[in-house]
């Protein structure tokens, strides 16, 4: 079992659903959460956390936190010597997604409420890892202003699942994915 498969196993998706729809959640597909957004499907996740490469260790930001399992999968890939930044726009997905990743016993995740207006985190970049939930119509340069000398990061594109290579950047892109939109 390879990392990206041992972080999906600690933290079955089921325990990030609200009840209304936890009888659905091996189904590969986006489910409705609250406030309008989805947990992401189960096969988009496993590619984007492939393409991240997260390693024990990292710092990395979740931009979009939603339900929490995306945070939750990354903090178990980088591990306790890691640290792994939730951030969300949505109240209620802030509360319910920092009680989900409470329960998995990982301190050294957290969610916090995103400040509007402001994309990612910048007062605390710079980050090894960028994982976004949300799709803009282009790629954010504050986003990319956020990557450490190595870093990637990895944000669905009008509509193409896009990754940023540092040093450059190098962008590539990666096949057709959709997302809620990136306010």
């Amino acid at each position: 079992m390879d990392a990206v498969e041992a972080a999906f196993a600690a933290h079955p998706r089921v325990g990030f659903l609200p009840a209304s729809v936890r009888r659905r959640a091996a189904h590969d597909g986006p489910l409705r959460i609250a406030a309008g957004q989805t947990n992401s499907q189960p096969r988009t996740v496993d590619a984007m956390l492939r393409l991240l490469e997260v390693e024990p260790g990292q710092r990395v930001l979740d931009v979009g936190s939603g339900s929490g399992w995306t945070t939750a999968l990354l903090a178990h890939l980088v591990g306790p010597s890691g640290e792994v930044v939730g951030v969300e726009l949505e109240p209620e997905l802030v509360t319910f997604g920092s009680i989900r990743l409470a329960a998995t016993s990982q301190p050294w995740a957290r969610i916090q409420q995103a400040t509007p207006d402001v994309l990612g985190d910048p007062d605390h970049a710079p980050y090894d890892r960028i994982l976004v939930s949300a799709e803009p119509r282009s790629l954010p340069p504050e986003l990319v202003d956020q990557l450490g000398p190595t870093g990637r990061l990895v944000i669905p594109v009008a509509g193409w699942m896009t990754l940023v290579a540092m040093p450059g950047p190098v962008v590539t892109e990666h096949g057709p994915y959709r997302f809620v939109p990136l306010r």
